[in-house]
């Protein structure tokens, strides 16, 4: 039998020409099921609960964290999109923090989903989600978000994938999505580490560079020192290292993920291998090198359609259902008030991050007396005034100059990290006035209706009274 196995030649298998992810040609009909499914597209960002069924250790101080929605429907996305979640890191009972992390499963499975969290020791969420984080864990998320993923359609399919740490993750999902797809497909993974043991992922890699003829994975460890028996690449990343690993990188679509020093070192190397620009996507970690006009368009309009979406799901749904012959017998799904999708499976018990006090209060009593702001003092030039209700002080302040700067300058506290509206760490509420608020993903509908708002990525429009 063994001699049998081994003899045997495997042909390559005959595939159709290019990817096309599986929703790709719903956009373009009309047949009501298809309706129904276009109301499930990864166009579609929705806020949503969504129960943890499993977490799964990984190398490099990773956590996978896969998830279901509770509302029994599934996560549709683009490969390398990320998720936005609140994390009640400070109890139930405080405001929730708010992070973006990559999804790293793929869009085809779409009935659950994962995230995969790197834990820093420093940091704040990361420690928590590793340590609190669990099978039955409910949480509150917005997505999918982001610019940086795979094409609908892509007739020559040819991407060379960075990857340095943690950035696999949004790469995992890219890869995975490939090999599940049928089609014509050219990939070429280059993926950095610190050290041998940490590599992310790399027995399923490994296992999918072995099946699939169209998948090729590399290794390097960085600038560390090989240790005996390494077969894999060793060094920073240089122009050399790409030619080794994809000499026609300039006839590729290259997406990057990783730390930004990586990502800068990446770009200048891209170019002088001959990438052209418009062939170059990257997905940094740290917010203030993220590209607004890459991220603004899809991110701004999440928290707009997350509201609307339920209902469009719900109305397509029962249409493609009752266009269907009762002789079918399809099962037609309940929804609730609000048109979600009643869950049918095992009930969960979930708190509400939106119900009252104990005491019968809401946390923000529109009733609560604010102190008289002219008595405060007054520093800075601009046209309008920002009134710091805790702190009692009026900063002035122009229209066309960020709020946080402003604050921070007169000397009011206000936490922020990434500084562009993703995060949520700076979010504070507006008690009078009016902004203008670009944020990228940072913010839930909800809060915006209750008052809250990011001052990083905000303007005034008038005079402004916060509860800061």
């Amino acid at each position: 039998m063994t001699e049998l196995l081994t003899e045997t030649v495997i042909q390559e298998p005959q595939r159709i020409r290019g990817l096309e992810m599986p929703w790709n040609r719903v956009m373009g009909s009309t047949d009501a099921p298809a309706r129904a499914a276009r109301a499930l597209g990864p166009w579609h960002p929705q806020e949503f609960m969504a129960e943890c069924v499993e977490t799964v250790p990984e190398a490099g101080g990773l956590m996978t964290f896969v998830f279901r929605r509770c509302d029994g429907a599934p996560l549709a996305f683009r490969a390398g999109q990320y998720v936005n979640i609140a994390f009640p890191v400070n109890g139930e009972d405080q405001d929730p923090v708010d992070r973006s992390y990559s999804l790293s499963s793929s869009p085809t499975e779409p009935w659950t989903f994962s995230i995969s969290v790197k834990r820093d020791s420093t940091g704040l969420v990361s420690p928590w989600v590793h340590e609190n984080v669990k099978p039955g864990t409910v949480l509150d998320m917005l997505g999918p978000v982001g610019a940086f993923h795979l094409p609908d359609a892509d007739r020559r399919a040819r991407y060379l994938f960075l990857a340095a740490g943690a950035g696999i993750t949004p790469i995992m999902s890219m890869v995975r999505t490939i090999h599940s797809l049928p089609g014509h497909a050219d990939v070429v993974v280059l993926y950095h580490g610190a050290e041998a043991g940490g590599f992310a992922f790399h027995q399923e890699l490994a296992y999918i560079a072995s099946v699939d003829s169209r998948v090729k994975v590399f290794y390097s460890l960085g600038d560390r020192s090989k240790p005996e028996g390494w077969e894999g690449l060793s060094g920073r990343l240089t122009a050399a290292m790409l030619d080794q690993v994809a000499p026609d990188a300039n006839g590729r679509q290259v997406y990057a993920c990783g730390p930004e020093g990586y990502l800068n070192t990446a770009a200048e190397l891209l170019k002088k291998v001959g990438v052209d620009d418009t062939s170059i996507y990257m997905e940094f970690f740290s917010g203030d090198r993220k590209t607004l006009l890459e991220y603004q368009a899809e991110i701004a309009l999440a928290t707009d359609i997350a509201e609307e979406i339920a209902e469009e799901l719900a109305d397509s749904a029962e249409d493609y259902y009752e266009s269907q012959p009762s002789a079918f017998g399809l099962y037609e799904p309940g929804y609730d008030a609000e048109g979600n999708p009643k869950a049918s499976g095992l009930p969960l018990e979930a708190v509400d991050p939106d119900a009252p006090a104990s005491d019968g209060s809401s946390g923000v009593g529109p009733e609560a007396v604010s102190p008289d702001a002219s008595s405060f003092d007054t520093v800075g030039t601009g046209s309008l005034t920002l009134s710091f209700i805790r702190t009692g002080i009026n900063a002035r302040i122009d229209p066309d100059e960020h709020i946080l700067g402003v604050a921070q300058r007169a000397g009011v506290r206000i936490g922020a990290n990434c500084k562009e509206g993703m995060c949520g760490s700076c979010k504070v509420v507006k008690l009078s006035g009016e902004v203008e608020m670009n944020h990228q993903g940072g913010i839930r509908a909800r809060e915006i209706e209750a008052g809250k708002f990011l001052p990083c990525c905000s303007t005034a429009q008038t005079d402004l009274v916060i509860d800061a």
